[in-house]
């Protein structure tokens, strides 16, 4: 039986200090590959990279019960300003390990061991998923096709996000 895709809310936040709408490659990839699988783009924001900034953005998305998912791009390396997982990791009631290290197991090999360097990070928070990825194209291409287009698709087997994250089918307690 072929059942349907189940769209989701999503929501994308890019942090950089220096990115408007207009240069915001990662952000607007982003966008076109979860419209392009189905989703409808729930909010979209760009902030500069500051923790509590960042931490005000995110959770007012966990807190919007409209809002299913949250892909942050940028922030998550290790210069001075990097500060995404510092902003949302206390945000997060469980985190998603697995997703970190996924994603570094892809992107080694478009990038070697530069990608050591990546804090992604992804979790649940308030029947809400969390995605936070680097701030580069590729990087977003490599989280959105190596593992996001999968785990946001209600219909992937044997288990996917999206079905934690829709109201009648998620577990909320």
């Amino acid at each position: 039986m072929n059942e349907p895709m189940l769209p989701l809310a999503i929501a994308v936040l890019t942090i950089s200090d220096t990115r408007t709408e207009a240069t915001d490659r990662s952000g607007q990839s982003l966008v076109e590959r979860l419209t392009a699988a189905g989703h409808r783009l729930a909010d979209r924001k760009i902030v500069p990279d500051d923790i509590y900034r960042i931490r005000a953005v995110v959770s007012g998305w966990i807190a919007d019960p409209d809002i299913q998912v949250v892909l942050t791009t940028g922030g998550t390396g290790f210069t001075g300003r990097d500060s995404t997982p510092e902003a949302v990791k206390v945000l997060l009631d469980k985190e998603i390990e697995g997703f970190g290290e996924l994603f570094r197991q892809l992107s080694w090999q478009e990038i070697a061991s530069s990608t050591v360097q990546s804090r992604c990070l992804g979790g649940l928070a308030n029947a809400t998923v969390v995605f936070c990825l680097p701030g580069s194209t590729g990087a977003c291409r490599t989280g959105w096709d190596g593992i996001l287009a999968e785990q946001l698709d209600s219909r992937h087997k044997p288990c996917n996000f999206a079905n934690l994250v829709i109201p009648e089918r998620g577990q909320h307690g």
